[in-house]
Formats: structure tokens, C-alpha cells, sequence
């Protein structure tokens, strides 16, 4: 008589699977949703807390495999899919309507690819299967409307006299200041004034049903970018540097801006880190070399990913289709969509880890 598997048997099984983003096996994760064992036959599903439309397969291959070797298994059945849940968000402030996750991407100076990378990033969990929107919040140097190849002088609709409706590329939901005013009126403001016109632009932009909405900061740490993190609903945000000396002593400023306003940084971002001659392959680290890992261990957090200094990155973001959407398949794609399924996890970890929030029960006593 053959002896069906034991439900601990199948556990130890699954858990020998370590998950590389939430950097724990399934099991103690809390990812098994339902299993069931039955004469012999197996049928496990497990939910994963982050978009993973490019693992969801492969995962529940491997775990087919390790459940067909337990003694007594003879059929498995895995199915694995994922969820995205709301991290919390700083303070007292409330979440915003329709967005589950906001996402900060910062920069501590300017020319660093900031831009670029949110673009990259969010299309990168759009292809994981996420539902993302951006919003360009670099007032005086939008440039998410190109990145995305919306055409100039393109105009949001406008609902009630009150809301706008985001422009949809690539399938993401757009929103920037660049809708809004033309070339030909360069925005001229101070800082309070900028920090206003971006939450009213946060606010009244009709978000729909976004699990993340990444916001593409102002490059420095000035006010502007201290008031936006007091007071936008941040679940988490991301800084990016270049291994440059300099840039990393504004990429500290970055993170510490962060921690300060008790926003999570999920990670640094390493941008031309490396240089690949097209010629001949020789590889040189022109800006210096390992400074997103010398931050990274500094201050305690991931360092997300590399990315080399490309000419194809640059030049397929102001042709407004973004290396996520243009080389879909291309080794750096991988990394944005790798970085992608990083940031995410790490929301979910955070997600996990929230106080329950207390329910009130009212008797007549």
C-alpha cells in the first residue's frame, strides 16, 4: 500500500524554494494560499505579494518538481499568481483615492538618467502586469511627455470642470506639468508655488485603479522636494546616482532626506556605471566604480541594480519608446523589470509588516 505524503512532507518541499525578491521561501513568506492532498494528488496555489507575469510559470514549475519527489506524490497541480497590496505610508497622511502604491524617485543633482529610470521603472512593472502611472513632477524640466512619445501640444481631458484625466502611452497612465503649459511659457515660480501646482496636479488627476503610481521628483533636496515628501502619501521611494564622487554625496542627501521625512527607501539606483565600447567590448568605469554599492552598505538598503552608460538608453527614451517597450527581450530590460520586482517585493514586505488596524464592535451593553 502506498502511503499518501504528509502535508508537512509537501511543506518542507515548498520551502526549499527560497523566493530571491522577498529573500525567504514561500511557506514562511505567508505566499501559500490553499493546498490540498488527496490520495497521492497535490494541488498547491500560492499568491505572490509583487507583479511577477514573467516568473509566475517558471515558479510553479520548480515547485512541481520539488513536491514530485516527495515520497507517496502522484500528481501535482501548482499554480502560483500574484496580488499587490498598499504599503503604508508616512505620518498621518492618508492614501489617495485609486492609487494603491506611490513610488518617489529622486535624484540628489541633475543628470544622473532620474528621469530615464522612472520611466524604465515604471514600464517595468507594467510589463510584470501592475496597472502604473506616472506623474512627471520635475516642473521646470518635464520630460515624461517625450519619454513616452505623447505629441506636443497634447492636452488632458478635463471631467466636471475639475479632474483630469491622464494621457495613456504604452500603457501607462501620464500626468505632467508639460500637458498644461506650452514651450513657449516657461514656468517661472518659486518654490511654494511649485509645490502647490504638483498636489493639485496629484490630486486632481483622476488615477485608475493604480497599483503604483511613481512620481518623477525635481532633481536636489531643497524645499520643494522636502515639502512633496511631508506631504504626499509615499509608500516607498527610490534615489539615483552615477558612481561619481560628487554624485554620491548628493545621492546621500537624498537618502537622508528620505529617513527624515520617514519615507522607506527601497533602494539606490547605479546609472553609467560602466562603459562598453560598441567597437571593440572594452569595458571602462568612466565615473568611477561600486559608489551605488558604497551607499547601499552605508545606509543599510539595496542597491537596486547597475546599468551601464548606453546610447541606446538615451536614445530610445527621447524617441518616446523607453528600452522596457523598444527591446523588450534586451539584457537591459531584464535589469529594469529585476529592479522592478525589488522595489515591489520590498512594498509587500512592508505591507506585511503594518499593524493591523483595530475593527470596532458596538453591543448594546
Amino acid at each position: 500500500m502506498v502511503m499518501s505524503p504528509s502535508r508537512a512532507d509537501i511543506e518542507t518541499a515548498i520551502r526549499s524554494y527560497q523566493d530571491p525578491y522577498l529573500k525567504n521561501n514561500l511557506l514562511d513568506a505567508g505566499c501559500l494560499d490553499s493546498l490540498t492532498i488527496e490520495n497521492g494528488k497535490v494541488n498547491a496555489s500560492l499568491i505572490l505579494g509583487y507583479p511577477a507575469k514573467g516568473l509566475c510559470d517558471g515558479v510553479a514549475q520548480m515547485l512541481a518538481s520539488k513536491i514530485e519527489d516527495v515520497d507517496g506524490v502522484q500528481s501535482v497541480d501548482v499554480s502560483v499568481n500574484w496580488t499587490v497590496d498598499p504599503a503604508p505610508v508616512q505620518g498621518e497622511l492618508e492614501a489617495m483615492a485609486g492609487v494603491k502604491n506611490i513610488i518617489a524617485v529622486a535624484s540628489g543633482k541633475g543628470g544622473v538618467g532620474k528621469s530615464t529610470t522612472a520611466a524604465n521603472l515604471a514600464l517595468a512593472l507594467a510589463a510584470e502586469g501592475a496597472r502604473v502611472g506616472i506623474l512627471d513632477a520635475d516642473i521646470y524640466g518635464p520630460s515624461m511627455g517625450q519619454m513616452f512619445g505623447i505629441a506636443d501640444g497634447t492636452r488632458p481631458d478635463v471631467k466636471n470642470e475639475k479632474f483630469f484625466m491622464p494621457i495613456e502611452a504604452h500603457g501607462i497612465q501620464v500626468m505632467s506639468m508639460a500637458f498644461l503649459v506650452t514651450e513657449d511659457t516657461p514656468v517661472v515660480w518659486r518654490g511654494p508655488m511649485v509645490s502647490g501646482a504638483l498636489i493639485q496636479l496629484l490630486t486632481q488627476t483622476m488615477w485608475n485603479d493604480l497599483d503604483y503610481l511613481v512620481i518623477d521628483l525635481p532633481p536636489g533636496t531643497g524645499d520643494i522636494q522636502l515639502t512633496l515628501a511631508q506631504k504626499i502619501p509615499v509608500s516607498g521611494s527610490v534615489v539615483v546616482t552615477t558612481p561619481q564622487d560628487l554624485a554620491l554625496i548628493d545621492a546621500k542627501k537624498g537618502v537622508e532626506m528620505f529617513r527624515k521625512v520617514g519615507v522607506p527607501v527601497l533602494g539606490v539606483v547605479e546609472n553609467m556605471a560602466v562603459h562598453i565600447c560598441s567597437n571593440c567590448g572594452h569595458t571602462e568605469h568612466l565615473f568611477g566604480e561600486g559608489g551605488g554599492s558604497r551607499i547601499a552598505e552605508q545606509f543599510d538598503i539595496d542597491l537596486l541594480g547597475s546599468l551601464p552608460l548606453s546610447m541606446m538608453i538615451r536614445e530610445q527614451a527621447d524617441h518616446g519608446a523607453p528600452t522596457v517597450v523598444s527591446e523588450p527581450e534586451s539584457q537591459i530590460a531584464m535589469i529594469y523589470r529585476d529592479m522592478a520586482r525589488h522595489m515591489a517585493a520590498k512594498l509587500w514586505l512592508r505591507h506585511q509588516q503594518a499593524p493591523a488596524v483595530p475593527t470596532l464592535s458596538i453591543s448594546d451593553d
